[in-house]
């Protein structure tokens, strides 16, 4: 894992946009970018090019930011390793967390300014991002919550529609804050939870670890600065935050209350339905002063990689403990960041791919599809990918399908074939049930000739282009001769 000789420049969100600024990756917009589709229409234009900067989004005094972390070398860059070194780096940080060190309330950035009668709506500057979406969404915030049984916290992020000046709608899927908040509900009570936005991107990219219940990310995150994140205390409750956050909203998850929420455009680039989720009653907002308000857009590479580059780095420490030929693996973007792995694999053995790959969908429930090829293709170029599949794949010799297996509840290919009654959706132990289908795109172990060789010409990854090409130089077509 080589280290960068440049610092990281992601201590705080700030910092970070003022290094893209300053490397002509960060574009400012006009002023009065409406709310509603333009903002989100125009920082997806920008997307994977440039960060988008708007001031006075519809004339509000806070300004938005979105896709500050939308390629994968500008997050290896604020870790301060290669791109090559991302995956382990991030597992070696999940591997040695660091604790976090604590600030006194009312010290911290975060809570310079304090609001306790709250009006969500006149507050913050929330886009409605899709075209269906049922109202403004909060993307980017970081929803922490403390194990009622433990006090340990966790963090992720989850999509919220504000629909109330200070009631909060929020999708919790099958994992850790939805544990939390169950047991709370089972002796009637609240859940505190705190919704942090404009953290700096290793904060945000340490949410999104595949870790064991009672596991605080925040902790990975320091691993990540290399150094303990400071946190402090929320004003209403024992919640952590990041003390270098951007905004911060408190508030309780209550027990025994659903209201709608949805539709919304999910990161498959479909919507999911409109249904009865549990719900935030805020307390409080604090915030920097001058703060800046951070939204992903839905299923664009922000969105993706945040969620893709913890899985991979779960993922090959995964398979590498039962596979040591497993060499790398990848989450395609054209797989959503989540369905779609590609794993590259040095065989010894006849038989192994198939291994690798029922490893595979025992690691994550969202694995869809896994592909394995050699240690001669890139996981990361998906033509290479393409090509071994169709020169090393024969479907009724090297296909594996299980059927009615537990997939993603957002993959809507899950449902067809399912009637529900209209406006109706399937009883959750129902949701996400899915079909899982693996490719061993491997050469044979042993073949004759050169006929599963790789055609290369000597040389040519040698080659010195700076030193053959005269550059500058024309060509006299009538005399064919060479004018430097």
């Amino acid at each position: 894992m080589k280290k960068l000789d440049t610092p990281a420049k992601a201590r705080d969100l700030r910092e970070w946009l003022a290094h893209l600024e300053a490397t002509k990756r960060l574009a400012v917009l006009r002023e009065g970018v409406p709310l509603k589709h333009t903002l989100a229409a125009i920082a997806k234009r920008l997307d994977g090019s440039q960060a988008a900067y708007f001031p006075k989004p519809d004339g509000h005094a806070i300004p938005v930011v979105s896709g500050f972390i939308s390629r994968r070398s500008w997050i290896a860059e604020a870790m301060g390793v290669e791109q090559a070194g991302l995956l382990a780096a991030f597992r070696h940080a999940a591997d040695n967390p660091l604790p976090w060190r604590k600030v006194e309330p009312g010290s911290a950035p975060c809570q310079q300014v304090v609001h306790t009668d709250v009006d969500l709506h006149a507050l913050l500057p929330i886009p409605t991002h899709s075209e269906h979406d049922n109202g403004p969404y909060i993307t980017a915030g970081l929803v922490i919550a403390r194990n009622p049984v433990t006090g340990i916290q966790n963090v992720s992020i989850n999509r919220i529609q504000v629909h109330g000046k200070d009631r909060m709608a929020i999708l919790m899927l099958p994992r850790h804050l939805l544990a939390f908040y169950k047991a709370a509900e089972a002796e009637n009570q609240a859940l505190d939870v705190a919704v942090v936005i404009g953290a700096d991107p290793l904060t945000l990219l340490a949410s999104q670890a595949i870790t064991p219940i009672d596991h605080d990310e925040l902790e990975i995150a320091g691993a990540l600065h290399g150094a303990p994140l400071a946190v402090v205390k929320c004003l209403h409750s024992e919640v952590r935050v990041p003390a270098n956050a951007e905004i911060v909203i408190e508030g309780k998850l209550l027990p025994q209350v659903r209201e709608p929420e949805g539709p919304f455009g999910e990161f498959p680039k479909y919507y999911s339905a409109k249904e009865n989720r549990e719900v935030i009653q805020v307390t409080a907002v604090t915030h920097r002063t001058n703060p800046i308000f951070h939204t992903i857009v839905p299923a664009e590479m922000e969105h993706l990689l945040l969620g893709s580059i913890p899985r991979e780095a779960t993922m090959l420490a995964h398979l590498q403990r039962s596979f040591p030929g497993v060499l790398d693996v990848h989450l395609s973007v054209g797989g959503v960041g989540r369905y779609h792995l590609f794993v590259k694999f040095r065989k010894l053995r006849e038989g192994e791919p198939r291994n690798v790959i029922l490893g595979a969908f025992g690691a994550h429930y969202d694995i869809k599809q896994v592909t394995i090829v050699d240690d001669d293709v890139d996981v990361h170029d998906p033509q290479q990918v393409e090509w071994a599949v169709a020169t090393r794949f024969q479907a009724d010799r090297d296909l594996i399908v299980i059927a009615g297996a537990q997939g993603s509840a957002l993959d809507p290919s899950t449902t067809v074939g399912h009637d529900y009654g209209e406006d109706e959706v399937a009883p959750p132990h129902l949701q996400g049930i899915s079909a899982k289908m693996g490719l061993d795109a491997t050469k044979p172990v042993a073949y004759r000739g050169h006929v599963f060789t790789k055609v290369r010409i000597p040389g040519e990854l040698e080659i010195d282009l700076d030193q053959e090409i005269v550059r500058g130089a024309t060509v006299d077509w009538q005399q064919g001769t060479v004018r430097p």
